[in-house]
């Protein structure tokens, strides 16, 4: 039930358009980085992320971030 998935030990680096994301934080979304609803059930929760600008993105592919949805190299030490 409250069982976080690590999707991939590397980010998902994307050129992102401005508009609103829903960042998957429990792992098991079939659209990584994104949200499907997968979460059902859980206690996760999907992170909400507006983008401003475009720009490349590199989103936490771990799960374990301090910085959110995005990639802090905490991969590196999994």
């Amino acid at each position: 039930m409250g069982k976080l998935k690590t999707a991939q030990k590397m980010p998902y680096v994307l050129d992102t358009k401005p508009g609103i994301y829903y960042y998957c934080t429990c792992g098991k979304s079939s659209n990584q980085p994104f949200c499907d609803g997968s979460h059902k059930d859980s206690i996760f929760i999907p992170e909400k992320v507006e983008i401003k600008e475009e720009k490349k993105i590199a989103w936490c592919g771990c799960k374990h971030s301090s910085n959110g949805a995005f990639c802090d190299g905490t991969h590196n030490k999994l």
